[in-house]
């Protein structure tokens, strides 16, 4: 029987077990494997799994790893799923699916797009906001990693303390917690990644998405990849709807 799981530190509390449950009636294991070190991860991976989801803070990590890497993973520089197949680990980026679809399904024309973050999530969010046909702007606390993200997506670097004033109507909040000093996007469409302990719901905005939809639309995309089976969606959102 196949197996998979979850990488990264920390993921305690993490719902992609339930979730992948949810899609295949439990017919298939699913683990969480944590630890600080990419490498104590990876050998976990390599010897008892034939694919893994991957989290922070290891995205770009496995990105390094993998053999072969879909035009998601390539444009982003960063790998959420990896599969075995015919010997080769695939490396995939389904984070991308997960923003652009829960953009589009908003209905909310968007143009301009401010990406707080850049880490794996942040790259990712990067090139789904090109994917929707968006403006790029990127910040993050170091502002030296928002340039070298800039730099490699055609994007526009700006220090945190000027994203008030960036003009954006999509934001996508990668960081896992709140800025010291928030600022109100009443114009904007937030989408939040962090769906475990969020930090803007309630703040000012057009339209919030809870990461809730980030995590579900990542997941229908990828886990076809994992079992080459259709998930079953409607189970894995009420699943979702049940944990709220």
């Amino acid at each position: 029987m196949k197996r998979f799981a979850l990488i990264g530190h920390p993921v305690a509390g993490s719902l992609s077990p339930r979730l992948f449950s949810a899609a295949y009636d439990g017919r298939y294991p699913y683990d969480l494997v944590d630890d600080p070190s990419f490498e104590v991860c990876w050998e976990r991976f390599l010897s008892h799994y034939d694919g893994i989801n991957v989290t922070a803070p290891f995205k770009m990590d496995a990105f390094r790893e993998v053999d072969v890497r879909s035009e998601t993973a390539l444009l982003s520089g960063a790998v959420n799923l990896v599969v075995r197949e015919n010997g080769l680990l695939r490396g995939y980026n389904t984070d991308v699916d997960g923003v652009v679809r829960s953009v589009r399904e908003c209905g909310i024309p968007v143009s301009r797009a401010l990406v707080v973050g850049a880490g794996g999530a942040g790259r990712a969010a990067v090139t789904a906001a090109r994917i929707l046909g968006c403006e790029v702007i990127v910040a993050n606390r170091t502002f030296a990693k928002a340039e070298t993200l800039a730099k490699a997506t055609g994007a526009l670097a700006i220090p945190l303390p000027e994203i008030a004033s960036a003009g954006a109507d999509l934001v996508l909040y990668t960081l896992p917690a709140a800025l010291p000093e928030m600022p109100d996007w009443h114009d904007a469409v937030v989408l939040e990644a962090n769906y475990k302990t969020p930090c803007l719901p309630g703040r000012p905005c057009r339209l919030y998405l809870s990461g809730h939809r980030w995590l579900l639309h990542q997941a229908v995309a990828g886990y076809a990849l994992f079992t080459g089976e259709e998930p079953d969606t409607e189970k894995m959102a009420e699943m979702i709807t049940l944990s709220l």
